[in-house]
């Protein structure tokens, strides 16, 4: 993998750390029994994080059919299932914290990692809610770990309404809970600016896609 990262321009900590989830994050309430909770910077000294991810997970291109013919999804995957080991101790220590602090709200622990790679501004992910699965009918949490460069991470009523943007950047976390995967969407658009990689880690419940 040719991608690179000035990784100069981030945190030069020697190990990752973790900030207090009690402390430290900001809940937004959506409306429509939806919420986003943000964490700016709640993973430090993830710069040796991002270059372990970009270079040693076996990621993936994905086809899918759009209308009438088969394209390429603009940005490279890797899902790991449950009981699957994850690509870096640092990422199951953050999954753990998660689980600690969300466990009264959600009921049940994290499982699985969704990863996504994109490459530059011209990679994205359309307009979506996490759906397959259980997120259809039930409210869930997915909780999303962002590292790289910053990108803005769109949310949206279903059906239409007012955009809310939030700029992530490297080592935030942002969580979608209660309805907001069936009554909102959420967006990565696609960017001119020159933008660097961005890795985002999404940790989710079981039986949620």
């Amino acid at each position: 993998m040719s991608i690179a990262l000035q990784t100069s321009l981030f945190d030069a900590a020697p190990e990752v750390a973790l900030g207090s989830l009690s402390a430290g994050l900001t809940r937004q309430e959506l409306g429509r029994g939806a919420w986003v909770d943000v964490f700016a910077g709640w993973m430090t000294g993830v710069d040796a994080l991002f270059d372990t991810l970009l270079g040693s997970v076996d990621w993936m291109e994905e086809r899918r059919q759009m209308y009438e013919r088969v394209v390429l999804v603009p940005r490279l995957l890797r899902f790991y299932g449950e009981g699957e080991m994850l690509p870096d101790p640092a990422l199951t220590r953050a999954r753990d914290a998660l689980n600690t602090h969300y466990e009264s709200e959600l009921g049940e622990p994290f499982r699985t990692a969704g990863m996504c790679l994109y490459r530059d501004g011209r990679d994205s992910v359309a307009w979506h809610g996490d759906t397959i699965g259980r997120g259809k009918s039930t409210d869930t949490i997915v909780a999303i770990v962002s590292l790289g460069s910053a990108r803005n991470f769109l949310l949206r009523p279903r059906g239409g309404g007012v955009t809310i943007k939030h700029h992530v950047g490297h080592g935030d976390l942002l969580v979608m809970g209660g309805s907001c995967q069936r009554t909102w969407e959420h967006a990565v658009p696609k960017t001119a600016r020159p933008v660097g990689p961005r890795i985002s880690i999404q940790f989710r419940p079981r039986g949620v896609r």
